[in-house]
């Protein structure tokens, strides 16, 4: 374990703090993880590997039975790891927050999600604020990991623990603690695991900071301190929105790459990429997805407005990024005139649901967004097709529908006018889709490699080919 320091010395701990280490460093201390989805429950899983009983807390009592028989649900959870600490009684689940009774350290990982008019929704966070603070006690640890706003567990989460604490006579950073350490999941990523991924952790206070960096040390192999979770819950922002600002930005070059005709924006990147300093390579796409970087930007600039300070550069990129699939399917609307088939008549298949290639993340997808544009241009017909997503809740002409992904064979990719490429998985027949579709449109250059392909294909940033 790599525990970096903001000072050369720890503060001196209270009594209770070093009670709480001592647990902690021998692994007799209960942990608790609410919220069960794509970053609580590797994390609960990773500390019942590590030998502490560990509560997972869902109020979905269907994951909560399954997960309770050793059933996974997460793709990035080894099904064996997850029935091994189920069989071994290290870890169990729960619908109940009186069960956070037991808990030494709470782990706080719910959904941060935007209202419809881009505003950050922080109102899973205040529920579980809320649930736990009638069962915080002496020694208790918690720790927010949810993506937010630079302030909120200071000013949302704070004041929820203090008035509970003060009718038991507790005190923050000698009696209880609170911190904040962003999540870092990447799913599918097989190299970057929540192990082996080095994480950020602030505290409220120093000795809020000195246990929350042990807690996570049990588990992780690099924890590095900063000053505050403030700055934590910026770091975590900065992360997601540089990513959102250069894929804008190449996303914008694709666009002009395709009015100027004659240049590929893949190879553009290609070889820019070879610049061994000064640059890194970003992909222009269909759009983002995932429950970050679509989000992200809007809650620093929301914030950001409360100070009478406008973010105007990572706004714009966000807008940008969010403008891709009407892009897309103004190149849907080119390649069926460019047929003999009526609009209302041509059918359409998306080759992709999740998020990003290999995964079975749905989250914020460009295809839903997709699907419910080519719906309001008039398209009668629009199925998708993804081997890691079998179903799929869509609104297609304002009505919430449920699609089945439909079969990838040569009968299939024939019977549609456009394919639309959106997510890259590695197992498409690619080699099958060219040589039977009409015509592709190819939001990640999937088929570069394809000889003589049949079907007319237009890349995304990089014209006819």
């Amino acid at each position: 374990m790599d525990v970096t320091t903001m000072t050369p010395e720890s503060a001196a701990l209270s009594p209770v703090a070093e009670r709480l280490k001592a647990k902690l460093s021998d692994r007799s201390a209960w942990i608790g993880v609410v919220g069960l989805g794509y970053v609580g429950l590797p994390l609960a899983v990773e500390f019942g590997a590590a030998g502490f009983r560990t509560l997972g807390i869902d109020l979905n009592a269907e994951r909560v039975r399954a997960l309770n028989a050793g059933k996974n649900y997460i793709q990035d959870v080894p099904d064996e790891a997850l029935a091994r600490v189920a069989r071994a009684g290290v870890f169990r689940a729960s619908d109940r927050f009186d069960d956070a009774a037991e808990a030494d350290v709470v782990f706080i990982c719910v959904p941060t999600p935007v209202n419809p008019n881009k505003d950050p929704d922080t109102s899973y966070i205040r529920s579980a604020a809320e649930a736990l603070a009638p069962h915080l006690h002496e020694g208790q640890l918690i720790i927010l990991k949810s993506t937010t706003y630079p302030g909120t567990t200071e000013e949302l989460v704070r004041p929820i623990l203090d008035e509970a604490a003060r009718e038991l006579g507790l005190t923050l950073g000698k009696d209880y603690f609170l911190a904040f350490s962003p999540e870092r999941i990447d799913p599918g990523n097989a190299q970057f695991t929540t192990a082996n991924t080095p994480v950020v952790v602030g505290g409220v206070t120093e000795a809020c900071t000195d246990v929350a960096a042990l807690a996570m040390g049990q588990v992780v192999a690099q924890v590095h301190r900063v000053t505050s979770p403030k700055v934590a819950e910026m770091e975590k922002l900065l992360e997601n929105i540089f990513r959102s600002v250069n894929i804008a930005l190449v996303n914008e070059l694709a666009r002009l790459c395709d009015r100027v005709g004659g240049i590929s924006m893949w190879e553009v990147v290609e070889a820019a990429a070879t610049k061994p300093f000064g640059y890194m390579p970003f992909y222009p796409g269909p759009g983002l997805g995932g429950h970050c970087i679509p989000i992200d930007p809007y809650y620093l600039s929301w914030m950001a407005r409360k100070y009478d300070f406008e973010t105007n550069f990572i706004t714009l990129s966000a807008r940008v990024n969010e403008e891709m699939p009407h892009y897309v399917v103004d190149a849907v609307m080119q390649a069926v005139a460019a047929q003999p088939v009526r609009l209302r008549e041509a059918k359409v298949l998306i080759l992709g649901a999740a998020f990003k290639k290999n995964v079975d993340d749905t989250r914020h997808s460009p295809t839903l967004k997709l699907m419910e544009l080519l719906g309001a241009a008039g398209f009668d017909a629009v199925d998708y097709s993804d081997p890691f997503v079998p179903s799929l809740a869509v609104s297609i002409g304002g009505q919430a529908l449920r699609r089945e992904s439909v079969p990838l064979t040569p009968e299939t990719v024939r019977a549609y006018d456009v394919v639309v490429l959106v997510t890259d998985h590695a197992d498409y027949p690619y080699e099958m889709i060219a040589r039977e579709a009409k015509w592709i449109v190819d939001t990640r250059n999937a088929f570069a490699h394809v000889r003589e392909p049949s079907a007319t294909i237009r890349v995304l940033g990089g014209g006819h080919f």
